[in-house]
C-alpha cells in the first residue's frame, strides 16, 4: 500500500506514527476512519473517551487495522505518559479543547486552561523532541470583521477585503474583557502565537489548522441522550435536538449572524494532505472552510427544518422558530462575531483542496444520520415523565 501513495510532488509516502490528542471527539473520530481505511499509518489515539472509534477498537482483530491503532485514555493536563507518546510518534496532532460557546461564559477559565494552558506540555514536548505538529485553531481567533464597525449603510461592507478573512493579513478583533465569550477565541489565538515563536526560534515544525464550521455526524451530542441534559451543544446539534424533539429552533439575537459551513468529509481530506505533505504544509497557517455554503444562522435553520422533513418523513412545524435574546440563551457576557468567510488563497496554492459539498447536501447527510440515531431514543426520552 505504502509503495503506491504518493505526495503532491509525486514522491512516496512513508507510513508514520501518529499521535493523536483528542482522537475520540468528532474530529478525531473521522480522521482516525479515514487513516485506518485509507493509509499504512499507526495511530496512537489519546483521550478520555472513546465511544466515537469504539467501531474502530473493537472487537480485537475484527479489522485489517486492528493492529495500527491503539487507544490511550488519558488526560494530557495530568498525565506523565504525554511526553513519551509524542516521542514514539513522527507526528502529533492536537485536536483537544473547550470548544462550545455555551461554555466559554459559564466556564471561562476552564476554557483558557482547556485552550491554552493545557496545550503548552504538548508544544514543549514536540519542539525539544523534534516532532512535528499540527495544532487545531479556530476561525473565532479572527473575531470580527472590519467590516462590522462601519455604518450600517456603508457600501464599503460589501467590499470582501471588509470581511473575508485571511490568514496572513487580517486583524484579530475581539470584544471587550468584560465579554467572557472571548475567552476561547484569546486563549487560541495566543498558543498559536507561542507556536509560531517555536519554530522561528527554537525550529518547530509546525502547521495551524483554522476550522470554519465543520459540520456533519457525530458532531457534539444530544442533550439527555447521548450528552448532559442540560448541556447546550453547539449550533448543528442544538437545531438537531429542537428537530428531534418538535420543538421550535431558538434563534439567538434573531439568528443574523452569518457563517460558512463545510462538511466533515471534505475538511478531513484537506487535513489528510497537511499530515502527507510535510514540505507543503509546515509553517503555514490554513482556513479550512467553504466560502460557497454561507448563510445567516435564521437561514440555516431554516434549511435544516425543510431538509428534516424530508428525510424523517415529518411535518415542519407551523411556528418553526423562536428569537431568544443572547443573554436568555448564553448569559452575561455573550459576544459574537458577524462574519465569518475564508479565503483559501494559501490552501489551494499549497495543497491544491478546495471542498466540495454543499450545504444542502451536507445537510442531507447529517440530518439523515441524526434522524437514525436518535430519533427513536429522544421519542422513549420524552415518553418518560408521561409514564411516571
Amino acid at each position: 500500500m505504502a509503495a503506491a501513495r504518493v505526495d503532491l510532488d509525486g514522491k512516496p509516502i512513508k507510513a508514520m506514527t501518529i499521535c493523536m490528542i483528542g482522537a475520540g471527539g468528532f474530529i478525531g473520530s473521522h480522521l482516525c476512519e479515514k487513516l485506518m481505511a485509507e493509509t499504512p499509518h499507526n495511530v496512537l489515539a489519546l483521550d478520555v473517551y472513546n465511544d466515537k472509534i469504539k467501531h474502530l477498537l473493537e472487537p480485537a482483530g475484527s479489522h485489517p487495522w486492528s493492529d495500527r491503532i491503539q487507544f490511550h485514555r488519558l488526560n494530557i493536563k495530568q498525565d506523565s505518559r504525554l511526553e513519551g507518546l509524542i516521542k514514539m510518534a513522527d507526528l502529533t496532532i492536537n485536536l483537544a479543547a473547550i470548544c462550545t460557546p455555551a461554555d466559554y461564559n459559564t466556564r471561562p477559565l476552564d476554557t483558557i486552561y482547556s485552550n491554552f494552558i493545557d496545550a503548552l506540555p504538548v508544544v514543549k514536548y514536540c519542539s525539544e523532541n523534534s516532532k512535528r505538529l499540527i495544532h487545531f485553531s479556530t476561525c473565532e481567533v479572527y473575531g470580527k470583521t472590519i467590516g462590522s464597525f462601519l455604518p450600517k449603510d456603508s457600501p464599503l461592507r460589501q467590499d470582501p477585503a471588509y470581511y473575508v478573512l485571511k490568514e496572513d493579513t487580517s486583524p484579530c478583533i475581539f470584544g471587550s474583557i468584560e465579554k467572557q465569550r472571548w475567552s476561547y477565541a484569546c486563549a487560541k489565538q495566543l498558543i498559536e502565537r507561542l507556536i509560531y515563536a517555536e519554530g522561528a526560534e527554537n525550529g518547530l515544525e509546525f502547521t495551524i489548522v483554522r476550522p470554519f464550521n465543520w459540520i456533519g455526524p457525530r458532531m457534539d451530542f444530544i442533550p439527555g441522550i447521548d450528552g448532559p441534559s442540560e448541556g447546550v451543544p453547539r449550533v448543528l446539534a442544538c437545531f438537531s435536538n429542537n428537530l428531534l424533539r418538535r420543538e421550535p429552533l431558538k434563534l439567538v439575537d434573531g439568528g443574523e449572524s452569518q457563517r460558512t459551513f463545510v462538511y466533515i468529509k471534505d475538511a478531513i481530506e484537506a487535513v489528510m494532505l497537511m499530515i502527507e505533505n510535510p514540505a507543503r504544509a509546515n509553517g503555514h497557517i490554513f482556513n479550512v472552510g467553504n466560502p460557497n455554503n454561507e448563510v445567516t444562522v435564521r437561514q440555516l435553520g431554516e434549511m435544516m427544518t425543510e431538509v428534516y422533513s424530508k428525510v424523517s418523513g415529518e411535518p415542519p412545524l407551523e411556528v418553526p422558530t423562536v428569537d431568544v435574546s443572547s443573554k436568555e440563551f448564553y448569559g452575561v457576557g455573550y459576544d459574537d462575531s458577524d462574519k465569518r468567510i475564508p479565503d483559501m488563497t494559501i490552501i489551494n496554492t499549497q495543497l491544491g483542496w478546495d471542498p466540495k459539498t454543499s450545504l444542502w447536501d451536507l445537510l442531507e447527510s447529517t440530518l439523515t444520520y441524526q434522524h437514525r440515531t436518535y430519533a427513536e431514543a429522544v421519542k422513549q426520552a420524552i415518553a418518560k415523565p408521561a409514564a411516571n
